[in-house]
């Protein structure tokens, strides 16, 4: 068997797509016999990460493509890398027409699509549509990414979309003591991981700087911490400054995964009020380290956050935030709870989803 991907980006962000789509690779890199073959090509990265893929794919890795962002070499690559493919795996909905032009040359080809989220909850154009009609399978992150696919998609078989929730990288444990929450009526440490873009306002960072005046005001020495890099942070920043909040909200910048382990190792809970995550797989993140999560009711978040690992609020609400951070440090909640819940979303069992998928 000899499997293709076909990805916007591997290594060259930290981004939520190329962290799932990494694991893609690794899980099918696991499933594989002798014999098999792995190949993918990557719009945005560039140089030599031969020896990075390796570690994910192993020796089934038969080559790969780095597009340094050319379009046109990205589109005659798919083309040319697919002929000899048995199984296209596409890791963006807006490369799926290329998967579809690929099978034109090779009608045995099967192709699938990863549909993480919000880029696939809108109106279909009529190539995209003719795109998805002929997916073999539709591997969809959340049950709410696959009752919004078939809404914009009604003429697609709903056995064909399969819900195969995100996992977490099987290397990304603690490794560290996650640090005692503070008292209650103390300083609560709050951390946000997200990045920082003009382009997705919605992550609700916005919303959780504004909610700050009112946590203060039960915990004077609250803090918050935001981790991640972006165009919006001047924005962000301004916000924070001009509520007097410089010493109470941090942005911590764009950091490495070492560094984010320190982060969740050292917060006491964990918040990304989002309104579009398609999944959410840094609560995941967080919950192995045992940090309860505050999450927007809205999107995929609530399938996996719960009362027992964490609190949901209205999106933009910035009192139910301030009264949710108030009750998960009055009511801590349970650290082996939260341990079990990241733990059904462990690294094994995506990969039997997966497998099972792949198979069908």
């Amino acid at each position: 068997m000899k499997t293709f991907f076909i990805l916007p980006e591997l290594f060259q962000a930290e981004g939520g797509i190329a962290r799932i789509m990494r694991l893609y690779l690794k899980a099918v890199g696991e499933l594989s016999v002798p014999g098999d073959e792995i190949r993918y090509v990557a719009l945005l990265d560039n140089g030599d990460t031969r020896e990075r893929a390796r570690a994910l794919a192993g020796q089934r890795l038969a080559g790969l493509d780095n597009c340094g962002r050319s379009k046109w070499l990205f589109f005659f690559t798919v083309l040319w890398r697919g002929r000899e493919a048995d199984r296209i795996v596409c890791g963006h909905l807006h490369h799926l027409i290329l998967a579809r032009f690929a099978a034109v040359f090779r009608p045995r080809l099967r192709y699938y699509l990863v549909a993480h989220g919000i880029e696939a909850w809108r109106p279909y154009s009529a190539l995209e549509r003719a795109a998805l009609r002929d997916a073999h399978r539709i591997f969809c992150v959340s049950e709410y990414t696959r009752r919004q696919m078939l809404r914009f998609a009604p003429f697609l078989s709903p056995v064909r979309l399969v819900v195969i929730p995100n996992t977490f990288d099987p290397v990304f444990v603690p490794g560290l003591k996650p640090a005692p929450m503070q008292p209650s009526g103390k300083h609560p440490r709050i951390l946000m991981v997200s990045r920082l873009a003009a382009s997705d306002p919605y992550k609700g960072v916005d919303t959780m700087i504004e909610a700050m005046p009112r946590i203060l005001r039960q915990y004077p020495s609250a803090q918050l911490r935001i981790a991640g890099g972006g165009d919006d942070q001047p924005r962000l920043a301004e916000i924070a400054g001009s509520l007097g909040l410089a010493g109470a909200v941090q942005f911590a910048g764009t950091i490495d995964d070492n560094a984010l382990k320190h982060e969740y190792s050292a917060c006491d809970i964990f918040a990304l009020p989002s309104r579009k995550e398609g999944f959410g797989l840094v609560y995941l993140e967080a919950m192995s380290y045992g940090k309860p999560c505050l999450a927007a009711r809205a999107g995929g978040a609530p399938e996996v956050v719960n009362s027992t690992v964490g609190a949901l609020v209205e999106y933009g609400n910035t009192d139910q935030i301030a009264v949710a951070v108030a009750d998960l440090v009055r009511h801590p909640r349970d650290q082996s709870a939260m341990l079990r819940r990241a733990q059904e979303f462990a690294f094994p069992e995506f990969k039997r989803r997966l497998a099972a998928a792949l198979s069908g």
